[in-house]
């Protein structure tokens, strides 16, 4: 039910207290711009979200009384980060000193306080509740981590989703593996092909920000990988494994050792399904894992425009069009095709990103989008990129909209779904707790 008024602007004072301001009221950013956002468009900030300070930020409102926008002079500005399975739909609205520090690689949704909550500008894009933070038992995970260190004592992927990704990082799906369901990551390669601007697991170190997690420092053996997937496979509830995780590089450029380990799980089982997410730089890999088994594809881009995109991810010995070739090829298979589109606010709602990403829906027959959030500065991302002017747009929840409308048999959601949903009904939601 939509709130009856919009929700007021909130700041931080600098020693982890946030305050609303109630002589502002609290807007939305798409790109450089500030705007009012619609009440209908503001929701409860969901279980899981939290609060973030900007240091060296002003938040940007409407005053109360006036109607002007101005900005915020007690603190500084406050934006949320959204769970999964929620898409932003503004970006928090501030100002930035010249001498801020670039923020961390998290997600800043615009946020607002009303009637005693917390609201964002977001939507549930998808109703799988398999990474909600009321699912998890911390002692449940950590019991399974012990029996699967013990049941697999020399295998260092294990050892690496254990302590790393699961003590370590609380990585969702690593924690999920623990507790015996739904989908099991398998991180497979310490090197990338891409330099993405805003690399989660390396950057430079003349670089203003640091990755919020360290890569992976080994090659696994395709052993190593059949070892433990195919007991999850053959025993997990709507089970599914996923090459190409958030800890590693580029998992195409160990495509012979997946080939094989590809091979050797469907001696083995039949059941659930084998995933790669991949910036689908090497059509001709894809293909040689199409033919060894392989059920669906998730590509990550910030954009379908190729300059945007080229410009983001500082392709190495590939370009735009083979990400395109990867996803027809998965089509050419009757595999399920999936991008994992970053949602940035005046640039994936602008008029070219929207016919760009009409064309290669059409082009590949694409099955799903992943509508995820974009962890990166805004500020940062935009001079980066050199966006100096901003864009006309046309809002990202009515984008969706349209092209919901035009393509009525293309899913939407958050997640890579398991075998159940893509040959199923894939609105219902086969995650539950267990």
């Amino acid at each position: 039910m939509p709130i009856s008024q919009s929700p007021y602007l909130l700041y931080s004072d600098g020693k982890g207290n946030i305050f609303e301001d109630e002589s502002l009221y609290a807007i939305g950013r798409a790109g450089w711009d500030a705007f009012p956002v619609e009440i209908e468009e503001w929701i409860k900030l969901p279980d899981g979200g939290s609060l973030y300070e900007l240091p060296g930020r002003k938040g940007i409102g409407i005053d109360v009384e006036t109607g002007d926008m101005r900005l915020c002079d007690k603190g500084w500005a406050v934006a949320a980060f959204i769970p999964p399975a929620h898409t932003g739909t503004f970006i928090a609205a501030f100002e930035t000193a010249a001498d801020a520090e670039t923020l961390p690689l998290f997600c800043y949704t615009a946020a607002g306080w009303y009637n005693e909550e917390f609201y964002v500008t977001a939507v549930r894009i998808e109703q799988d509740i398999r990474q909600e933070c009321a699912g998890y038992d911390a002692e449940k995970i950590e019991l399974g981590v012990e029996q699967m260190l013990k049941a697999y004592p020399n295998n260092r992927l294990v050892n690496h989703l254990a302590e790393t990704c699961c003590r370590t990082y609380t990585c969702p799906a690593a924690r999920n593996y623990f507790i015996g369901r739904w989908e099991c990551p398998i991180p497979t390669s310490p090197a990338c092909n891409s330099n993405c601007i805003g690399c989660i697991s390396f950057q430079p170190e003349a670089e203003s920000i640091t990755s919020p997690q360290d890569r992976l420092q080994f090659k696994p053996s395709a052993e190593e990988i059949v070892e433990f997937t195919v007991p999850h496979l053959t025993d997990a509830p709507f089970p599914l494994v996923s090459f190409g995780q958030g800890c590693e590089g580029e998992p195409l450029l160990m495509w012979e050792t997946i080939r094989v380990a590809i091979k050797e799980i469907r001696k083995h089982t039949s059941r659930g399904s084998i995933n790669i997410n991949t910036n689908g730089s090497m059509p001709k890999a894809v293909r040689a894992l199409c033919e060894a088994g392989l059920d669906s594809i998730r590509v990550s881009t910030n954009s379908l425009q190729k300059s945007w995109y080229e410009r983001y991810y500082r392709p190495n010995n590939y370009q735009f069009e083979d990400i395109i070739e990867s996803l027809k090829i998965l089509d050419e298979f009757g595999g399920w095709s999936s991008i994992n589109y970053f949602v940035f606010p005046g640039m994936t709602d602008t008029e070219a990103e929207y016919e760009a990403l009409r064309k290669v829906i059409k082009e590949t027959n694409l099955k799903m989008i992943q509508w995820r959030n974009f962890n990166i500065d805004p500020d940062w991302y935009l001079s980066r990129m050199g966006i100096a002017e901003p864009f006309e747009i046309m809002g990202i929840r009515n984008m969706m909209e349209m092209i919901r409308e035009e393509f009525p048999t293309l899913k939407f959601g958050y997640f890579n779904p398991p075998m159940e949903r893509i040959k199923g009904d894939f609105e219902k939601d086969f995650a539950q707790w267990g």
